[in-house]
């Protein structure tokens, strides 16, 4: 326990009559620790009391040793990805990036520098000199992550943060992130696809309404997911042709179609989503983003709660 990353003993966070987090306790010293639960789960109340923007309301935290509310020292470690951006718009890449690596201390040639390094690291090097107002919602998603990136640090912290990307942006970030922590930096990532998760860590945490229902154990949780029909939404601008071609195969259950959307029903998510990213891959069909919907994982966090 001394030489947990995270110790949790007993933590609540509440706003009024709202428990947001409930009698969490935990520890872990893994490379990445994933956050497994559906919108509402208080992953992200969990991730401001780590990274120090919330006080607990009750119980004890250590992060690295320490406790993370009003500490600067610890925050000047941590890199962080929120679920939400808010840009300066009329930027662009290499100024926002920049800009940031002049707060966190650095000249301005060795800002410039790093915020280059970073972008090219997320893919964004043909768009550093295009406005952020510009972006579409995957590169902004991969904007955030390289300014969590650039400036070096020991910790990250990532909201949800492949949320909106296409299957092949998710892969390179996913390569990214398992990087970075074979570098020796901790990282923290939530999500509400365990098929994301996986890719990256064993070591997860499953929340659902504040509490911690389970760690670890991803071949037990994927099993009580898998035992769920699985929805998966997709864009595409071929969605007719791209939905007869999943439902060649016995584990979708249903194709619905909406102008250049497809929600896909699967009795096997990790296989479809398999399939619906060598599709992409090998150019057969493009795949502008992937979202797993959160109406399937509600089932398998209420029989978890049970």
């Amino acid at each position: 326990m001394a030489e947990a990353v995270y110790q949790l003993s007993g933590v609540s966070k509440w706003f009024g009559q709202v428990i947001a987090i409930n009698d969490l306790t935990f520890a872990s010293s893994a490379p990445i620790v994933g956050l497994l639960g559906p919108n509402g789960a208080g992953k992200s109340t969990l991730i401001k009391v780590l990274t120090g923007q919330l006080r607990p309301s009750k119980g004890k935290l250590a992060v690295f040793g320490q406790e993370p509310f009003n500490n600067r020292r610890l925050m000047s470690r941590l890199g962080y990805c929120p679920e939400h951006d808010r840009f300066y718009e009329d930027l662009n890449p290499i100024q926002f990036v920049g800009l940031l690596n002049r707060l966190q201390g650095f000249k301005q040639e060795k800002a410039q520098s790093m915020a280059e390094t970073a972008l090219k690291w997320v893919g964004l090097s043909e768009k550093r000199d295009e406005p952020i107002k510009t972006l579409s919602h995957g590169m902004r998603q991969k904007l955030k992550v390289a300014q969590a990136l650039a400036h070096g640090p020991e910790w990250l912290v990532l909201d949800e943060p492949l949320s909106g990307m296409d299957p092949s942006s998710r892969s390179a970030m996913i390569r990214l992130l398992k990087e970075r922590a074979e570098q020796g930096v901790k990282v923290l990532v939530s999500s509400h696809v365990l098929h994301e998760l996986e890719a990256m860590t064993s070591d997860i945490l499953v929340l659902n309404k504040g509490r911690l229902l389970a760690q670890g154990q991803v071949s037990q949780i994927r099993e009580m997911i898998d035992a769920h029909p699985h929805r998966i939404a997709l864009t595409s601008p071929e969605p007719r042709e791209l939905g007869r071609e999943l439902l060649r195969h016995d584990d979708v259950v249903r194709v619905e179609v909406a102008d250049d959307k497809i929600v896909v029903e699967t009795r096997s998510p990790d296989t479809c989503y398999t399939r619906i990213g060598s599709l992409a891959a090998e150019d057969k069909f493009e795949v502008q983003s992937m979202i797993s919907l959160d109406d399937n994982l509600e089932a398998v966090f209420r029989y978890l709660v049970k």
